[in-house]
């Protein structure tokens, strides 16, 4: 955007609603549904402005806290797909036991490398999960295929889903925090 307004990059796809993400180096990322207006996405964004200051300090917060020290290398091609490999393996049978636990059903299960997600569950079920999980521990692992699994219950981040995380994550709080904290420095390893 121009003038005082902020600057990001608007991105259009098949998805239903607006969504607006602030990468690890502060830069924003707007994403919108094929039929949104452009006045719409402004005013959208214009509402969500003091959100999107917040996220930006507390990632110039994380870039101070990391000082000098040297970037981590980015994945190799062989590094994601051993990681693949070994989530293909582990996630599922883990997601099996969880919906169960929860009593909830859903379609298929997807792996891949993602730079800005850890899960999402589609309205139709379908649940997909970051390979980079393998490198976070096991209680962090589980809270994010809790967190998906809930949305079968509730397609939202309601005081009701939480309430259902909580039920079947108890202390997710402390796991959500582990996961922001040592999850940040991975993705911004996927090139």
């Amino acid at each position: 955007m121009e003038g005082n307004m902020l600057e990001y990059t608007f991105i259009r796809s098949r998805r239903r609603t607006i969504g607006i993400t602030v990468k690890p180096d502060g830069s924003v990322i707007v994403r919108a549904p094929l039929s949104c207006s452009k006045k719409r996405v402004e005013a959208f964004v214009l509402e969500k402005m003091a959100w999107i200051e917040r996220a930006q300090e507390r990632m110039a917060a994380r870039r101070a806290m990391a000082g000098a020290e040297p970037a981590a290398p980015a994945f190799t091609g062989a590094e994601l797909a051993a990681l693949k490999k070994q989530a293909k393996k582990a996630i599922p049978p883990m997601t099996a036991r969880i919906a169960a636990e929860i009593g909830v059903s859903y379609g298929t299960i997807s792996i891949r490398a993602q730079k800005t997600r850890w899960g999402s569950c589609s309205s139709k079920g379908n649940l997909n999960f970051n390979c980079l999980l393998m490198l976070l521990p096991e209680n962090v692992r589980r809270y994010v295929v809790v967190h998906e699994l809930c949305h079968r219950k509730e397609m939202n981040h309601s005081q009701k889903f939480w309430r259902e995380v909580e039920r079947y994550q108890p202390g997710y709080k402390a796991d959500r925090a582990e996961l922001r904290r040592l999850g940040n420095v991975l993705l911004e390893r996927i090139q």
